[in-house]
């Protein structure tokens, strides 16, 4: 091969990424202009706005993010904070579909999605530190407890934060969640129409309200079938699948004649699942079993099992959403926003 024929170095010029000033020229408006729309400033015309991102479009310019970061005080990320063992987090399918949603939820955003593991008061407070330096534009929280103190740090040091669910029904802050009572109120309902009349339930956390509402839910259809509500059928359980197990465990002991369990959660299904198949109980056929969550645990388990379907890749983005609108405006994202259930009927009920 001649010296011809070999590839030619690029000359600087040609690699030299496109500038401000070079945008403001193509598009014929002055370098503020080009500056207020990068940085997404309303005071800017719509004929000037079109110039200006059909100029970035041509030339491919690329803002500087550190130099941007400077005149907005916006770092482009956000924290998911997940305040529980990292064996849940890794293993429950609660939590990838919400960060899938969230994920989704952020990606037109260009915001940058940190996860982070906050398991105690130690750690908690590390964390604080590190947002009040504004290392972050908001954060998200996953499985709150109602004495997680961590939110109200954030909105002590005015750091946008959405939680998913809410640690009470006075929650001040913005959340999305389920319709948690509803939801089991509909399975129990869906076992009373079978026929099913001693019907347990395992519980998830007590503190935490998600667990508290689908409680309720179960007491509210007992109660408006006009069934006395047994303590004997109430076993806490602390949406694990060994949790389910020990529960189902309790259940059987106190009250070895039931004959349907409503679980609140498919993951603690599962554990019942087995334990009533270590009994020599047939589900459906001695006992009929409703989950939540209408997880891919749920599709697994054998028989097939009927769950209430919450809708977690949507709740993930609804939060998404709630915290863009927080970051932009204050205030905005201080809502509260309850998502409509499902009831998928299987083979197990």
């Amino acid at each position: 091969m001649s010296t011809a024929e070999l590839p030619q170095p690029h000359r600087t010029a040609d690699v030299r990424r496109p500038t401000l000033n070079a945008v403001a020229a193509r598009a014929g408006v002055g370098r503020g202009t080009v500056s207020r729309v990068i940085n997404g400033s309303p005071k800017v015309s719509d004929r000037s706005r079109a110039a200006v991102e059909q100029a970035i479009a041509e030339l491919g310019y690329v803002p500087n993010r550190a130099a941007r970061s400077l005149v907005t005080r916006r770092t482009d990320s956000v924290a998911l904070v997940v305040p529980d063992a990292e064996n849940r987090l890794f293993s429950e399918p609660y939590f990838s579909e919400i960060i899938r949603g969230v994920s989704a939820g952020l990606a037109g955003a260009g915001m940058q999605l940190l996860l982070v593991l906050a398991r105690d008061e130690s750690e908690y407070a590390r964390l604080a530190a590190y947002l009040s330096a504004q290392r972050v534009d908001g954060v998200l929280m996953m499985a709150v407890h109602s004495d997680d103190t961590l939110p109200d740090r954030l909105d002590e040091l005015a750091v946008p934060t959405v939680l998913a669910g809410r640690r009470s029904d006075t929650e001040r802050l913005g959340h999305v969640r389920a319709d948690n009572r509803g939801g089991s109120r509909v399975a129990v309902e869906h076992l009373l129409a079978g026929g099913r009349r001693t019907i347990a339930t395992i519980t998830g956390p007590m503190d935490m309200d998600v667990a508290r509402e689908r409680l309720d839910g179960y007491r509210e259809a007992l109660e408006r079938a006009g069934l006395a509500v047994d303590a004997d059928l109430i076993a806490s359980g602390d949406f694990t699948e060994e949790g389910g197990r020990a529960a189902m465990r309790a259940l059987l002991r106190r009250r070895p004649g039931l004959d349907a369990v409503f679980a609140a959660s498919d993951v603690m299904a599962s554990g019942a699942v087995l334990e009533l198949r270590a009994a020599g109980r047939r589900v459906p056929g001695d006992v009929a079993l409703v989950g939540f969550d209408d997880s891919i645990v749920a599709r697994h388990i054998d028989p097939p099992l009927t769950s209430v379907r919450q809708p977690l890749a949507e709740m993930g983005r609804t939060m998404a959403s709630l915290l863009l609108d927080e970051i932009a405006h204050r205030g905005t994202g201080h809502r509260a926003v309850v998502l409509p259930t499902e009831l998928v009927v299987r083979q197990s009920a």
